[in-house]
């Protein structure tokens, strides 16, 4: 009993799956599942091992992202709610620890990247790490309301990445792939901002429900979602898009486009009426948008390795 009273209120010893949090898995997740994608429907075969070892490449520099990220943010993630609980302001890691953390794994992911495949998809992984933890994060965050809209750009990179594995250069197609993530992203984080009430009040950020008001934020996310749509759907008439991939981009972006002018037409008084529901139907149809669209290119690829399309 002694023992359990003296460690009471002491922080315990980071495990393995603190570590593992500041790499942002499920951010982790997105990039690797777009990434893949890239590379599978990229006109050019590359083979099951290089493959394998460059998108774990890939999946490693965009950890090493997180890890800082969460680094340079740690004050602000100790005022937001929404992270609170990350493992720096939990005090669960140190802040040097993070910081070795990521600066290591951006160096061997890189290395990696290059010697598995080509120096270009290796030079374009080390932008995308480095426009994310110093464009982003150091940068616009704290300092423009475009902070989501500029910023978005690092998580559209990871298709290109893919694709530049098996090419060795960019596309019209990859173009397009980066365009429909970077389009998506304002629309997908500002629907999370007007629910999220106060969190980025609170912490000083300047995102737009903040610097230019709710009302100003829904006709941002209808106008962002308008732009997307013939991004989208223009994938469909490229060398890896068909008629499944343009019928799922038709039909998914209707419904967001329907969601996105349900939000501009409401106002906060109805939001607050029934606890922003619009709001958060929204923003979870958007966390599957891109696995959808992207999903649907998987399909077209498969469709024709098999001939059919």
């Amino acid at each position: 009993m002694t023992d359990v009273s003296l460690n009471e209120g002491l922080p315990r010893e980071a495990g393995f799956g603190d570590y593992v949090a500041l790499l942002k898995p499920r951010v982790m997740s997105l990039v690797v599942f777009t990434a893949l994608v890239g590379l599978l429907v990229a006109p050019v075969p590359v083979h099951p091992f290089i493959g394998f070892v460059a998108i774990l490449s890939i999946a490693i520099g965009a950890g090493a992202s997180g890890a800082l990220n969460m680094w340079w943010d740690a004050d602000i993630d100790s005022v937001m709610r929404r992270t609170a609980r990350r493992p720096i302001p939990a005090g669960k890691v140190e802040p040097g620890e993070a910081l070795g953390l990521g600066l290591g794994l951006s160096g061997f992911s890189v290395v990696l990247l290059w010697l598995a495949t080509n120096w270009f998809a290796a030079a374009l992984l080390a932008f995308t790490i480095f426009f994310y933890a110093v464009v982003y994060s150091m940068w616009l965050k704290r300092s423009t309301p475009q902070n989501i809209v500029i910023g978005g750009a690092a998580g559209a990179f990871p298709p290109m990445i893919g694709w530049a594995v098996a090419t060795g250069g960019v596309s019209i197609e990859s173009v397009l792939m980066f365009a429909v993530i970077f389009m998506w992203t304002p629309p997908h984080f500002w629907a999370l901002a007007l629910f999220m009430k106060s969190d980025y009040d609170d912490a000083g950020v300047p995102m737009l429900t903040v610097t230019h008001g709710r009302k100003a934020t829904r006709a941002y996310i209808l106008a962002y979602t308008v732009l997307l749509v013939p991004v989208a759907v223009g994938l469909a008439f490229t060398s890896v898009g068909g008629w499944v991939y343009g019928s799922v981009a038709v039909a998914a972006n209707l419904w967001f486009l329907k969601g996105a002018f349900d939000i501009w037409r409401r106002d906060e008084a109805a939001a607050e009426a029934d606890s922003y529901a619009v709001e958060k139907a929204v923003f979870k149809f958007s966390l599957l948008y891109l696995f959808v669209h992207f999903g649907a290119l998987l399909i077209e690829a498969a469709l024709r390795l098999g001939g059919v399309s």
